[in-house]
C-alpha cells in the first residue's frame, strides 16, 4: 500500500527473474537431483544489476508525476513556439537532479553489494552424500515514507496553483490569438512554482541524516539499511516489540528449584550444593545385622536423595553438548580427556538448556562429555559417572516436552527422564496436589517453568518398548502416529521430581527506555510467544506497565458469545493495560475486529502472548488501518521478520538468534536502549529538518514565481521571462543552494535535552512541522516578499530595464540569505560558511553577468540604498513577527534552550 509507505519491488526485478513464489523440493545429500531453475542460496539486497541499473533508476524517477513534469518542460523547449530561453535553462537543472540521484543510487547499490558479499562469504555446512562439508554461504525492500507522500501532495497543490495562474493570465488577455499556446508558455514561465530542486534536496538530506546516525558514538553499531525513511522515526505512535532477545537478553539464569515440599532460590543454592556433596562424599554404611522383609519395603527417602534425583535428572535430560576449546592445551584430545573446566563451553539449541546444565555444574554435578550414544557426569569427588543414551525424544512445539532413556553403566539401571511444559506434563505425572499451583506462582514471578519427571524401567520392559519403537519407525503408513503412540505408552504414571524456573534477564536500560517512549506519547505493544504469566511478569519488570496501572487479563475465549461478554467486561475499565493470548485474539478479530481494535488502541499498553509470527504482522497491519498512525516494529529473530516488514519503520536488534531481523529491517541496532535515542534525537531532528528544508525550498521557488507574475501583469500579461539564462540556474544552485541545504544541520534543542524531555516528541505526532497551515504561512510569506521585491524594483528602477533585473535579483538573493538566517534555530559553523560563501559568490559573479546586469550601475550608491530598502521591507516585518511570537507565544522547546 503505497499510501501507507508500504514496501514494493521494482518491475525491473520482475522482468529479471523475480515473481510469485513457487513451491520447491529440496534434495538433501543429492546434489545431482538439484533443479537448476531455482536461484542460488545467496542473499541479494540490490535493487538492480549491471544492465538494469540506469534504465531502472530512470524508470523509478520518471514514473512519478513530479519528475515527469520537468522532463516534459525541458522537452517542450525544442518547440520554437514554446521556447522561453536557452535550452540549458531547463536541461541543466534536470540533468543535475538526475546526476545526483544516479550517484546516490549507485552508492546505495555498492553498499548493498559489499554487505551482501560479506554475508554470502560466511561458512555453513552443506549436507552431501559424504556427510557435511563446509561451503560458502543468507531482495531488499524499499519504502516510500509518509513524509514523501505529504510533500508529493503539496506539489500537486502547487501544480494546481500553476494551472490556475496560467489560466488567469490568459483570461486577462481575453483568450486573444493563439491562447492555447499562451497557456503552455505561461505554464513554462511559472514552472518554478514547483521547485525542481525539492526532490534532490530532500534525498541529499536523507543521506546526511543516515550518515549522522551511523556516526553517533552513543548508538554504536547502528546500521541504516533504508536511507529513504529517516523522517519516519520522528512520528512513531505505536511501537510493537518482541520480548525474548529484544526486551530481554535471551540469557537464561536458573532461579528456582521446587520439590513440592521445599523450594530453593538463589539465596539457598548452597543448600542444594551441600546435599549433592553429602550424597557423593558420605562413607558407606555397614550392612544391617539382620535381613528381613522390612528391609525390602519402600522407605521414605531423605531430602538429600530427593535433591540428588532432581539434579541428576536435570543434568541428564537435555540436548546440551560440552565442547572443549584449546586454552593453553596444545593437544585437543588431551584437553577433552582431562575435561578442563576452563576450556569447556556448552552448546545447545535453546538457552534454557544451557542455563540448566550450568546450574547443575554450580551445585556439583557437571556434564563433562557427550556424544551420540553416551554422557559423562563428574561428581564433587571427581568421580566420572558414565551413562549410555538408549533413546532420545527431542522437543517439538507440538509435544512441548522432551525425553531421554539412559542406562547407568555402574549399576545397569535404566531410567526414562522427561521434562516439559506444565500443560502437558500434568497429565503424565502421578497425581499430586501442588503442581498446578506452584507452576502458576513461579510463572507470575516471570520464570519460565519446566516440569521434570522420571520412570525406572526394568530390562525386559525396555526391551519390549524398543522392539515396538523400532517396528513403529519402520512403518510405511501413519509412521508419526504410531511412533507417538509407542512413546506415549511410557509416558504414564511418571514420578514427579521437581519444577525448574529460569528467568530471562532484562536488557540494559530497558526500563528507562520504555519510560522515555511512554512519556513521548508512544504506545508500546509487546508481542511474544511466551505463556501469559511469564509475559505479564516481564511487562511489569520492564515497566511496560506502570505500578499504578491496572491490568486486564483477557480470559480465554473460544466462540463469539464468550468474546462478546469479555469485550463488554473490558469496555467498563479505563486506563487499563491489556493482556491477551493469541487464541483469544484470533477469536476477537474474527467476530469483533473493529470493537476490539477500538478498545485496544485506547490502552496505555498491550501484551499479546502465545502470539504466532503471522499474528504479529496482522496486528501491525490492523493498527495502521484502524488508526492511520505510523508504527515501528522491533525484534531480533526470524519470527519477527514478518512484523518488521509490515511496519512503517522496522528496527532489528542484532541478538543471539542470528541476523534475520537485522537484515530485514530498515534500521539495525545492537541494543534495545538505543531505540530511545534513535527516535527522540535522530528521528525528531530528521523530521523537523526535512519539514523546514522542504518548505523553504518551496518558498524560494514561490518567491521568484511571484515576482514573475507581478512582472507579467505589469507588462500587459506578456509571457516574457523576468530572468533568463544563468540567472535562473544560479539562483537555485550557486547563490542559495548551500545556505538552504545547511538547514539539515539545524536543531532546536541539544540531544541531551531531547532525551531528558521526551514530551518534545509529542509535538511531532500531530504532523505540525509540515502541515497545510505551515504550508499556507510560507505561501503567504513568499507572495509578500516576492511582491515587495518586484514592486520595489519597479518603483525605484532608473531608465533602463536592466536596472530592474539588477535591483530585484540582488534583493531576492539577499532576502533568501536573510530568511535562512531567520529560520535557523541553532547556528553551526558550516551554516555561517555557507551564508558568507554564497554572498561572496554572487558578488564575484556580478562581474561576469554584464549580459543581464549593468556592472557600472551596481557600483553606485543609488543601487546600494535601493537594494537595502527593498530587502529591509521584505524581511524586517518577519523578524519582528518572530520576535513577538517568541516573546508572547513561545514554542515548547524554547524554555529548554535558555
Amino acid at each position: 500500500k503505497e499510501s501507507r509507505g508500504r514496501r514494493g519491488d521494482s518491475p525491473w526485478l520482475r522482468c529479471c527473474g523475480g515473481g510469485e513464489p513457487r513451491p520447491r523440493t529440496v534434495w538433501l545429500g543429492h546434489p545431482e537431483k538439484r533443479d537448476q531453475r531455482y536461484p542460488r542460496n545467496v542473499i541479494n539486497n540490490q535493487k538492480y544489476n549491471f544492465f538494469t541499473f540506469l534504465p531502472g533508476v530512470l524508470f523509478n524517477q520518471f514514473k512519478y508525476f513530479f519528475n515527469l513534469y520537468f522532463l516534459l518542460l525541458a522537452c517542450s523547449q525544442f518547440v520554437p513556439e514554446m521556447r522561453l530561453g536557452a535550452l540549458y535553462t531547463y536541461w541543466v537543472p534536470l540533468g543535475f537532479v538526475l546526476a545526483v540521484t544516479v550517484i546516490r543510487e549507485a552508492v546505495e547499490e555498492i553498499r548493498c553489494y559489499v554487505r551482501d558479499k560479506e554475508v554470502n562469504s560466511q561458512v555453513y555446512s552443506r549436507l552431501t552424500a559424504r556427510g557435511q562439508t563446509p561451503s560458502p554461504a543468507g531482495h531488499e525492500l524499499h519504502q516510500i515514507g509518509l513524509f514523501d507522500l505529504e510533500v508529493n501532495c503539496l506539489t500537486k497543490i502547487l501544480f494546481g496553483a500553476l494551472v490556475v495562474v496560467s489560466l488567469v493570465m490568459v483570461a486577462l488577455q481575453h483568450f486573444a490569438g493563439r491562447w492555447y499556446l499562451q497557456i503552455i508558455r505561461f505554464l513554462l514561465l511559472f514552472s518554478n512554482i514547483i521547485p525542481i530542486s525539492l526532490r534532490v534536496n530532500l534525498d541529499m538530506g536523507k543521506i546526511v541524516y543516515s550518515w549522522v546516525i551511523r556516526r553517533d558514538s552513543k548508538v554504536p553499531g547502528t546500521v541504516v539499511r533504508s536511507s529513504t525513511i529517516p523522517e519516519q522515526l520522528g512520528r512513531i505512535s505505536y511501537l510493537l516489540t518482541d520480548k525474548t532477545g529484544t526486551l530481554t537478553q535471551n540469557e537464561m539464569v536458573f532461579k528456582r528449584l521446587h520439590l513440592g515440599t521445599v523450594a530453593y532460590g538463589l539465596d539457598s543454592m548452597d543448600e542444594v550444593q551441600s546435599h549433592i556433596f553429602s550424597i557423593y562424599t558420605q562413607q558407606p554404611q555397614d550392612p544391617p545385622a539382620q535381613k528381613g522383609p522390612t528391609l525390602t519395603t519402600k522407605v521414605r527417602r531423605t531430602m538429600s536423595s530427593r535433591v540428588h534425583e532432581a539434579v541428576k535428572a536435570i543434568a541428564l535430560c537435555h540436548n546440551v553438548t560440552p565442547v572443549y576449546e584449546s586454552n593453553g592445551v596444545t593437544d585437543q584430545a588431551e584437553a577433552e580427556k582431562q575435561y578442563e573446566d576452563s576450556c569447556r563451553v556448552y552448546q545447545a539449541s535453546s538457552p534454557d538448556e544451557v542455563a540448566l546444565v550450568q546450574w547443575t555444574e554450580s551445585v556439583g554435578l557437571t556434564l563433562v562429555g557427550r556424544d551420540q550414544s553416551s554422557m559423562q557426569l563428574r561428581t564433587p569427588g571427581d568421580q566420572i559417572l558414565n551413562f549410555t543414551i538408549l533413546q532420545i525424544f527431542p522437543f517439538t512445539y507440538e509435544s512441548k516436552r522432551m525425553g531421554i532413556i539412559v542406562r547407568d553403566e555402574s549399576t545397569g539401571e535404566i531410567t526414562f527422564y522427561m521434562k516439559g511444559a506444565d500443560v502437558v506434563m500434568a497429565g503424565i505425572v502421578q497425581y499430586n496436589d501442588w503442581l498446578e499451583e506452584e507452576c502458576g506462582n513461579m510463572a507470575r514471578e516471570g520464570l519460565r517453568v519446566l516440569v521434570v519427571a522420571k520412570k525406572s524401567l526394568a530390562e525386559e520392559q525396555y526391551q519390549d518398548f524398543e522392539a515396538r519403537y523400532v517396528q513403529a519407525k519402520l512403518s510405511v503408513h501413519d509412521r508419526s502416529l504410531k511412533v507417538a503412540t509407542v512413546i506415549e505408552s511410557l509416558e504414564m504414571e511418571m514420578e514427579l521430581l521437581c519444577l525448574t524456573g529460569v528467568e530471562d534477564q532484562l536488557q540494559a536500560d530497558v526500563r528507562p527506555t520504555l519510560e522515555t517512549l511512554r512519556n513521548a506519547g508512544i504506545k508500546v505493544w509487546m508481542l511474544t510467544g511466551d505463556k501469559l504469566e511469564t509475559a505479564t511478569c516481564t511487562a511489569k519488570n520492564a515497566h511496560l506497565v506502570t505500578r499504578n496501572q491496572d491490568i486486564h487479563v483477557f480470559r480465554l475465549v473460544t466462540n463469539r458469545g464468550e468474546a462478546h461478554l469479555e469485550l463488554n467486561a473490558f469496555r467498563r475499565k479505563h486506563d487499563c493495560a491489556l493482556v491477551i493470548s493469541g487464541d483469544s485474539l484470533e477469536v476477537c478479530l474474527k467476530y469483533y475486529e473493529y470493537e476490539f481494535m477500538e478498545l485496544a488502541c485506547q490502552c496505555p499498553a498491550v501484551v499479546c502472548c502465545r502470539c504466532a509470527p503471522t499474528q504479529k504482522a496482522q496486528i501491525v497491519r490492523l493498527l495502521q488501518e484502524r488508526t492511520g498512525k505510523l508504527t515501528c516494529a522491533v525484534g531480533d529473530g526470524g519470527n519477527d521478520v514478518s512484523m518488521i516488514q509490515e511496519s512503517d519503520c522496522g528496527v532489528g536488534v542484532e541478538g543471539k538468534e542470528g541476523k534475520q531481523a537485522s537484515l530485514a529491517a530498515d534500521f539495525s541496532i545492537t541494543q534495545f536502549k538505543h531505540l530511545g535515542r534513535l527516535l527522540m534525537v535522530h528521528g525528531r531532528n530528521s523530521y523537523k529538518r526535512s519539514a523546514a528544508l522542504s518548505q523553504f525550498v518551496i518558498h524560494r521557488s514561490l518567491c521568484i514565481s511571484t515576482m514573475q507574475a507581478v512582472f507579467s501583469s505589469v507588462f500587459y500579461f506578456a509571457s516574457v521571462p523576468l530572468y533568463q539564462g544563468f540567472l535562473i540556474i544560479g539562483y537555485s544552485t550557486i547563490y542559495t543552494m548551500f545556505p538552504v541545504f545547511s538547514l539539515v544541520l539545524d536543531k532546536d534543542v541539544k540531544s541531551e535535552v531531547a532525551m531528558l524531555y521526551p514530551e518534545l516528541y509529542k509535538d511531532l505526532l500531530k504532523g505540525r512541522p509540515l502541515s497545510y497551515k505551515t504550508f499556507l504561512i510560507w505561501v503567504l510569506i513568499s507572495i509578500y516578499q516576492g511582491s515587495t521585491i518586484m514592486y520595489g524594483a519597479l518603483l525605484l528602477f532608473e531608465s533602463e530595464f536592466v536596472h530592474i533585473v539588477a535591483i530585484s535579483f540582488t534583493s531576492l538573493i539577499l532576502t533568501e540569505l536573510l530568511m535562512v538566517a531567520l529560520t535557523i534555530q541553532t547556528w553551526h559553523w558550516l551554516m555561517t560558511v555557507a551564508e558568507l560563501l554564497s554572498l561572496a559568490c554572487y558578488i564575484a559573479s556580478l562581474v561576469f553577468l554584464h549580459e543581464f546586469i549593468d556592472v557600472y550601475f551596481i557600483a553606485t550608491l543609488s543601487f546600494l540604498w535601493k537594494v537595502s530598502v527593498i530587502t529591509l521591507v521584505s524581511c524586517l516585518p518577519l523578524y519582528v513577527l518572530k520576535y513577538l511570537r517568541r516573546r508572547f507565544s513561545p514554542p515548547s522547546y524554547s524554555k529548554l534552550t535558555s
